[in-house]
């Protein structure tokens, strides 16, 4: 269990730290309000997500060590996004459009509530 949490732990600080690079990256050549730094990381966190669930669905390509690296650690470091886009494909590709929808909205609706909630939170505590 050590080694796991290791190897998530690991791959958590790499793409937290790469995201934070892409990020500021892209805000020195841009000038603008759009979140385009956000915006690349969760695209390219759901491509590389994509290929490596493509790779470990072929058989023996990928450990499971380096997938865990991989999904749970770097992607999740580098961009929640990638996690979420992946359950709403499966959810597509099961016909299950009730839980599609449901996370979807949900997601959005409640995530963005849940920001506000919090930014009144600390408003009235302090």
């Amino acid at each position: 269990m050590l080694r796991t949490i290791l190897i998530v732990g690991t791959g958590g600080f790499t793409g937290s730290v790469l995201r934070y690079l892409v990020q500021v990256l892209v805000e020195k050549w841009q000038d603008s309000t759009f979140p385009l730094g956000t915006f690349i990381v969760n695209i390219l966190g759901s491509l590389i997500i994509g290929a490596v669930f493509a790779l470990a669905e072929k058989g023996d390509i990928l450990n499971p060590e380096l997938r865990i690296f991989m999904t749970v650690g770097f992607c999740g470091g580098f961009t929640t996004f990638s996690a979420f886009a992946y359950n709403n494909l499966n959810m597509l590709k099961d016909n299950s459009i009730y839980y599609l929808l449901l996370n979807i909205g949900g997601s959005l609706t409640l995530g963005i509530l849940a920001v506000y909630l919090g930014i009144i939170l600390i408003r009235v505590i302090l």
